[in-house]
């Protein structure tokens, strides 16, 4: 199945609908982006649809509702989680300030600027 993301006002991700992957074969049975919104602009009546991958390799990243298409990107960007992360200009995702330490499952607390330990990792093989 390919995926195909609804763009509304301001790239926002309004919808995505899943299409057979026949759907996109053209003549040659060369899949085609276009064959999908074809098909679902005849379908739906809503024209401006962008294709999107589950592996990333669509756009980036898998289009979600709420998210943004970036046109001069052509990446789909999620919603910025916290203030103070800034986006990756090469993978369209967001960074903290600091990085994620790996001992453990951590939730971010943006007004100390800071991982918080939520639970400590054990490793059941020991």
């Amino acid at each position: 199945m390919a995926s195909f993301a609804k763009i509304g006002m301001n790239g926002k991700v309004i919808e995505v609908q899943s299409v057979n992957n026949e759907v996109l074969h053209d003549s040659n049975g060369v899949e085609q982006e276009v064959n999908g919104i074809d098909f679902l602009t005849k379908l739906t009546g809503w024209s401006i649809w962008k294709q999107t991958s589950y592996n990333g390799s669509i756009r980036k990243n898998y289009a979600g509702v709420g998210y943004k298409y970036d046109s001069a990107k052509d990446a789909f960007i999620s919603p910025q989680p916290f203030a103070s992360w800034t986006l990756n200009e090469t993978t369209c995702t967001w960074e903290s300030p600091v990085p994620m330490p790996t001992d453990g499952i951590y939730n971010w607390d943006d007004a100390n600027q800071q991982w918080v330990l939520a639970r400590v990792y054990v490793d059941p093989s020991e």
